[in-house]
């Protein structure tokens, strides 16, 4: 009888710390969640209104919190880009796409280093990017200028040629037949200019379409 007392007495210190701890663990979790909201808010301020060192600063604390935060990462890699500070942007954008490779920050990548003048670097980010997400014009056409770069003009018209597929609007389409002519393509050049000519009708019912310029995206 005695031992079965016991037996109850341990059971019920066991579940009553038991839930204590859960409890703890979840006002604990509640706590973290409700700091990283608050952080994240002002990094996005701060880069919006160009306090960057108060984004920097909270970004940097995210990370402390959450060492693995890809997306932390990625916006961290953003803000040393505006800032030029390329060597820290690059270490930013590897390290998130370590963690969580993603076509965003695999792109963001291929611009630094398009920036910074490494194109083989570049092109390899970028065809890692388009694995990942094929559907968008600007990461094809940032390819296709890394491989004029590298001299590479049929895979570069190919891409150029796969922009126009996903995105017929006046931007692709100028540039495409821009390198059609400086290659002496004549006749392809033509037919793109026809299209380019009949695209820059105005249209109430056709809503103008920019191509991304080349920033961090």
């Amino acid at each position: 009888m005695y031992s079965l007392i016991l037996i109850c007495i341990f059971a019920y210190i066991v579940f009553y710390h038991g839930h204590k701890l859960e409890l703890e663990i979840s006002y604990v979790a509640r706590n973290i969640g409700s700091r990283l909201t608050k952080l994240w808010e002002i990094a996005h301020y701060g880069m919006r209104e160009n306090r960057l060192l108060r984004a920097e600063k909270a970004l940097l604390t995210i990370l402390k919190i959450d060492e693995k935060n890809a997306a932390a990462y990625n916006r961290l890699g953003i803000l040393y880009a505006k800032q030029h500070e390329y060597r820290d942007a690059i270490d930013c954008f590897e390290i998130a796409s370590s963690i969580e490779p993603s076509a965003s920050s695999l792109h963001n990548l291929g611009l630094i280093y398009y920036e910074t003048e490494n194109y083989h670097k570049a092109a390899m980010a970028f065809e890692q990017s388009i694995k990942l997400e094929d559907a968008l014009a600007a990461r094809h056409i940032a390819y296709a200028k890394v491989q004029e770069k590298l001299g590479n003009d049929k895979l570069m018209i190919q891409e150029l040629e796969r922009a126009v597929e996903l995105e017929p609007n006046t931007e692709t389409y100028g540039l495409l037949a821009h390198s059609y002519e400086s290659r002496g393509m004549k006749s392809q050049a033509a037919k793109i200019q026809k299209k380019l000519n009949r695209a820059s009708l105005p249209s109430k019912s056709s809503k103008r379409l920019l191509r991304p310029k080349r920033v961090v995206i």
